[in-house]
């Protein structure tokens, strides 16, 4: 697992006589048992420090003797025993770093970064090390040149196994079985979490329904999503990829994608699919689908808006976009939806005088879409391709560049289905001849323009005494809309050149002209 893997590095830093390690984690209790382990490897003996209790050894026991609650005694008291040839000895300081902070803060930084001078020529016999355990990655100016930062990771998948174990290894046979059956559901929903969060949700689960229920564990990302105030949790769409109209080619693709996520294909080396990129008109679906898939592979929904993340701070632009990266990391399993990707990197290409903050922001994107390890799935919508970097669109960003254009005939009828169903009406009173003259009436509309039909039938309808729509509604309510394939139809052909041979179709050419019809069922 990772943390052990860690906890090996860790170990070999201070075999190296590594003086000052910086951990950040907001996961105190656990990272804290690994740097013990690693400690012990290196054949030290572990202490911990707060300002609450002071030194303690690895059971907790205090030790008044190494130093009080103040961090210059402390950071004394470790000196002294480097120079007095006492044992070897790692010190976990739980509550340093804020004592290394703005003018109070010079006293102790200065002793630190003394010791952190010294140390390496301490005798082998003697040897100290200093361990800063923090949330804050941020290292001051002056110890940057001492101090080896270390990102402590999140449970991976084996240890959140080892947590979801310890939940049921004591519960009876019939709820083990349970939980044992949700096995690999339980542990994709909690990775993402702390330890602490994880078990706390398994906990909750297994009292309030007896099992341990997946929905209600990824329920937990939604309160770290907003945590962190980087990305924002969209609700996935009702009905999954059975709600999105049309767009056969894509929803096959789909598919075959959303096997690579079985325990089955993690066996076969099968690598996790990175994303698509969808080109097209507006209003074809392209953002409603990655609603639908969310839906349709039962993973959360997170929206990147590149644009929000920026700040009029040099630097902070950059540093919100990272930590976005972090967070879509530690979730794991989600699709991340970047819409209308052309208007956030458009500074990137066209020379905005923003400081160079597009053309960074699309540099640590490029590097994050080509060298992440993560299982999220990018979908990323662009209605002006011809804005795009090139390197962007290359092999190995995404895993295929999908073509949307205005939905066909077939596509057309299923679009007015699926917004029927959407809106509590199942089309009975619409017959096939009625769906089919409804599909000439709106030859070269979008999705969008066609689903937006049915509301404003509904308002008719419901004027005149409250009926059910009819097709007349429907007609009529088309009669009223200017379609963007008039008002753009110099921008659609120019997409529709550069999609030739550079980007998949989203529907199959087979179904052009085959409109369904519903036939009248007989008693023979």
């Amino acid at each position: 697992m990772r943390s052990k893997t860690m906890a090996s590095d860790v170990a070999a830093l201070l075999r190296a006589r590594n003086p000052l390690l910086w951990v950040v984690t907001r996961e105190e209790a656990r990272v804290e048992r690994y740097l013990m382990e690693a400690a012990a490897a290196a054949w030290y003996v572990p202490y911990t420090w707060d300002v609450a209790q002071g030194c303690a050894d690895m059971t907790g026991k205090k030790q008044p003797a190494f130093g009080g609650t103040d961090p210059g005694d402390m950071l004394a008291a470790i000196s002294s025993r480097a120079e007095s040839g006492k044992q070897r000895g790692v010190w976990i300081m739980r509550d340093l770093a804020p004592w290394l902070e703005g003018p109070i803060g010079i006293t102790t930084t200065r002793a630190l970064r003394n010791l952190a001078r010294t140390l390496p020529g301490v005798p082998r016999d003697s040897a100290q090390a200093v361990i800063v355990l923090t949330p804050r990655a941020s290292v001051p100016e002056e110890l940057a040149g001492h101090a080896t930062v270390i990102e402590w990771p999140l449970p991976d998948r084996e240890e959140i196994a080892d947590v979801l174990d310890a939940a049921v290894e004591a519960l009876p046979d019939e709820m083990q079985l349970g939980a044992n059956g949700a096995r690999e559901a339980a542990i994709d929903a909690a990775v993402g979490l702390t330890g602490e969060e994880a078990a706390a949700c398994y906990a909750r689960s297994l009292v309030q329904l007896r099992r341990i229920d997946p929905g209600l564990i990824a329920g937990e990302k939604r309160r770290v999503v907003a945590r962190e105030r980087v990305l924002e949790w969209v609700d996935s769409l009702p009905g999954g990829l059975d709600a999105v109209g049309g767009l056969d080619l894509l929803k096959n693709w789909l598919g075959m994608r959303k096997l690579a996520y079985s325990p089955a294909a993690r066996a076969y080396g099968l690598p996790a699919p990175k994303g698509a990129l969808l080109v097209g008109v507006s209003g074809t679906g392209k953002t409603l689908s990655a609603q639908a898939i969310a839906t349709a592979w039962g993973i959360p929904l997170l929206k990147l808006d590149l644009g929000a993340l920026k700040s009029k701070f040099v630097g902070d632009s950059e540093a919100n976009i990272r930590k976005a990266f972090g967070v879509i990391e530690a979730i794991g399993r989600c699709v991340v939806l970047i819409d209308e990707i052309e208007k956030s990197l458009a500074g990137a290409t066209q020379g905005a005088a923003d400081g160079g903050v597009s053309a960074d922001a699309l540099g640590a994107i490029l590097s994050w879409m080509q060298d992440r390890k993560g299982q999220a799935f990018i979908v990323a919508t662009s209605n002006d391709v011809s804005v795009l970097p090139p390197e962007l669109l290359r092999k190995g960003r995404f895993d295929e560049i999908f073509w949307v254009d205005l939905p066909t005939p077939t596509e057309r009828a299923e679009v007015l289905l699926a917004a029927l169903r959407a809106h509590g009406r199942d089309g009975g009173a619409i017959s096939g001849e009625d769906i089919a003259r409804l599909v000439d009436a709106t030859d070269g509309f979008t999705g969008a323009e066609i689903a937006s039909l049915v509301p404003d039938a509904l308002f008719t309808a419901f004027a005149d005494n409250g009926r059910e729509i009819d097709r007349d509604d429907l007609l009529a309510a088309a009669a009223t809309v200017v379609p963007l394939s008039r008002t753009a139809a110099e921008k659609i052909e120019k997409l529709r050149q550069w999609a030739q041979g550079r980007a998949r179709p989203a529907t199959s050419a087979e179904v052009v002209g085959t409109v369904p019809v519903r036939r009248r069922a007989l008693d023979l």
